[in-house]
C-alpha cells in the first residue's frame, strides 16, 4: 500500500482474483441472490448480474460485474480483472448486444454497447471518483479498457 492507504495499483495473483469470482458466484447462487447484488451508493459502486449469449454455443452466460447508474443506464468496465484478454462477456456482447440484468431490484433486459470520446471521458472520471487506483489498474493492459453502457432496451 501506498502512504495515502490505496493500493497504487497492485493486485492479488491471478489465481486468487479467479477464486474470488469463483466464491462470490457461488454465494449468490446458494442464497437465491439474497447474496452477492448491492446497488450503488455514495463514492462506492454497485454489483449486479449480467447474462449475455454466447457468441459461438448461444447459450447463456452470467457474470457478476461492478457497475453505477448514468441516469437511466447502467455503466461497466470490460477489464477481465485487470488481465490482458477481453472478458468473454465484453466479446458476446459486441457480437450480441441485446441482454439482461438483475439488479437488487429487479431484472431488466439491455442493450450493451461502448462508450466513444466524451462520452468514455466523462465516464471513465466518474469511476475515477469510484475508485482511486483505476488509471495504476488501466495500464496493467495492454490495450484501452472499454467503458460499457447497458441502456434499457427498447420494445419493438
Amino acid at each position: 500500500m501506498s502512504r495515502e492507504g490505496t493500493w497504487s495499483g497492485r493486485l492479488p495473483p491471478r489465481w486468487f482474483v479467479r477464486l474470488a469470482w469463483k466464491v462470490h458466484r457461488a454465494l449468490y447462487r446458494l442464497t437465491p441472490g439474497r447474496t452477492g447484488l448491492w446497488p450503488p451508493k455514495g463514492t462506492r459502486w454497485g454489483t449486479m448480474r449480467l447474462t449475455t449469449v454466447g457468441r459461438r454455443t448461444g447459450r447463456e452466460r452470467s457474470v457478476i460485474l461492478a457497475y453505477f447508474h448514468d441516469g437511466p443506464n447502467l455503466v461497466t468496465l470490460a477489464m477481465n480483472g485487470w488481465a490482458e484478454p477481453e472478458p468473454a462477456w465484453w466479446l458476446n456482447l459486441q457480437a450480441k448486444p441485446d441482454a439482461s440484468v438483475v439488479l437488487v431490484d429487479g431484472t431488466r433486459r439491455v442493450r450493451g454497447r461502448a462508450a466513444r470520446d466524451q462520452e468514455h471521458e466523462r465516464l471513465w472520471a466518474r469511476w475515477r471518483e469510484l475508485d482511486k487506483d483505476l488509471d495504476a489498474y488501466a495500464t496493467r493492459r495492454p490495450g484501452g479498457t472499454a467503458v460499457v453502457i447497458l441502456e434499457p432496451a427498447t420494445s419493438d
